[in-house]
């Protein structure tokens, strides 16, 4: 049962990779239905606040619930721990406090709510089962360079990423309305500084867990967010003239 079940968590990971890589194509193709993006024919919209918390919900619950449910065997081992909890932290800030910093917010298409839903139910049950039952570490991996180095980037990802929230709430006083382009932070060098910030996040959680689970999730984050971001860098530029011409796109001093 135990081999059959670590198979299945190796080929849901390799099933991640692969459906990064076709979210990539497809939303090159049709484009990320969310946000000001979204279509105002949208049948069924959902209110911003509540989709997110909702949507991201399982990301943390799921966890929580396997390790309560289960014997959970490698969580008396603490690199596993500690992953684990790296892990819940960047989703309790998504699902318990990002939502409720939200002004106003542009409803939520039905479609992209149920796609976020089950996407966070099933990376949230192979990030948590593989850490929680199955992850082997030496004894001395907290001090392995690996995990350190991992550590230091998943916790700059996630400082970028909420500080570049941060920005982005800001950047209309209390009355303004119209879109404004983004200053300070690295949004003076790239688009998508809040992007940029969950791929190092999640390229370090992978290199401190050393996972094909970890690197599948690190990878399938890249793909969608580089779409999100491109098509974020040719709206601003499309909007304003004086926008910055030098800002890449995602990646500083790359694209």
């Amino acid at each position: 049962m135990e081999l059959a079940e670590r198979f299945l968590l190796d080929a849901l990971a390799y099933l991640e990779c692969a459906l990064g890589f076709l979210c990539y194509v497809l939303l090159k193709l049709v484009g990320s239905p969310y946000g000001r993006y979204a279509s105002p024919r949208s049948a069924f919209r959902l209110p911003a606040r509540a989709a997110w918390a909702v949507q991201e919900l399982p990301s943390l619950a799921v966890p929580l619930l396997a390790c309560a449910c289960a014997p959970a065997e490698r969580l008396n081992r603490w690199p596993n721990c500690i992953l684990l909890t790296m892990f819940l932290v960047h989703y309790a800030q998504r699902a318990l406090i990002f939502p409720f910093l939200i002004r106003g917010g542009k409803p939520m298409p039905l479609y992209t709510f149920i796609l976020a839903f089950m996407f966070c139910t099933y990376n949230g049950y192979l990030q948590s089962r593989y850490l929680s039952q199955y992850a082997v570490y030496a004894d001395n991996w907290l001090t392995d360079p690996r995990f350190l180095t991992g550590f230091v980037l998943w916790l700059l990802g996630l400082l970028i990423n909420i500080h570049s929230d941060h920005v982005l709430r800001n950047l209309r006083k209390p009355g303004e309305t119209g879109y404004k382009i983004p200053r300070g932070g690295l949004f003076e060098y790239i688009t998508a500084a809040n992007y940029f910030g969950e791929v190092v996040e999640w390229c370090g959680f992978a290199l401190a867990s050393w996972s094909i689970q970890g690197w599948a999730f690190a990878v399938f984050t890249f793909c969608v967010l580089l779409t999100r971001a491109q098509q974020h860098h040719q709206w601003y530029n499309e909007k304003f003239e004086d926008y910055p011409k030098f800002r890449k796109i995602m990646i500083p001093f790359l694209f």
